[in-house]
């Protein structure tokens, strides 16, 4: 689904990102860890089209995708709702929602624990309450390749583990394609998933159970 072909990235004399090949199928967990400034949003920027790379090449199936980026961009200056959030998500809007988008939404914000913010201010929410809604737009149309920049920063420690339910639920049953940037594994990892540890270049790419012994030859991921 997913190519990386001897992928870099620079900005002037700044490399980013260094000769990065690796390959995903239709189904893949990847988790991808590495230290701040190592590469990691970069690389995804690439794979949604915000940045082209300075060599190489990326080949992507064409497929529906939901993204949820590391920092999000709520405008103060442009007022919307929790509702309009999430309906700008919808691969088919039209005007007005329909009683059965509206019911739709509903029903996610009840599984994201925030039924009652439906009709509220964006501006007015705390950060992990935004988080969530816009959580709740990058898996609104089901995509089938989520990509997701360190989406549980702002998020309870007590919803974290329901949050990732959620995912490996959509992985299995769903079929869906999830790229995860992480800075914590502890409640993200089961041993079935794909780990990335990227440092400018891809230290590791394998299974997790594979990158425990990468990481006791002295490599760390926070």
């Amino acid at each position: 689904m997913i190519h990386y072909r001897d992928v870099s990235v620079s900005f002037g004399k700044f490399t980013a990102l260094s000769h990065v090949s690796f390959s995903l199928q239709k189904g893949d967990f990847l988790h991808i860890v590495g230290p701040n400034g190592s590469g990691k949003t970069t690389l995804l920027k690439l794979l949604v089209g915000f940045l082209q790379p300075t060599a190489g090449n990326i080949a992507v199936e064409p497929v529906t995708m939901g993204y949820l980026p590391q920092k999000l961009n709520v405008k103060p200056s442009v007022p919307m709702t929790v509702r309009e959030v999430i309906y700008s998500g919808f691969s088919k809007q039209k005007l007005i929602p329909s009683k059965a988008d509206c019911k739709l939404i509903r029903g996610w914000l009840e599984r994201m624990e925030i039924p009652q913010l439906f009709n509220e201010s964006m501006q007015y929410l705390s950060g992990g309450q935004q988080q969530r809604v816009y959580l709740i737009r990058a898996l609104i149309s089901e995509p089938e390749l989520l990509i997701l920049d360190e989406p549980t920063s702002a998020l309870d420690p007590s919803f974290r583990e329901k949050f990732y339910d959620l995912l490996y639920d959509l992985q299995q049953h769903k079929q869906t394609t999830i790229i995860h940037v992480t800075h914590d594994l502890t409640d993200a990892v089961k041993e079935d998933c794909l780990t990335m540890y990227v440092d400018q270049q891809v230290k590791f790419f394998g299974t997790y159970h594979d990158f425990h012994a990468f990481e006791h030859r002295g490599h760390r991921h926070v």
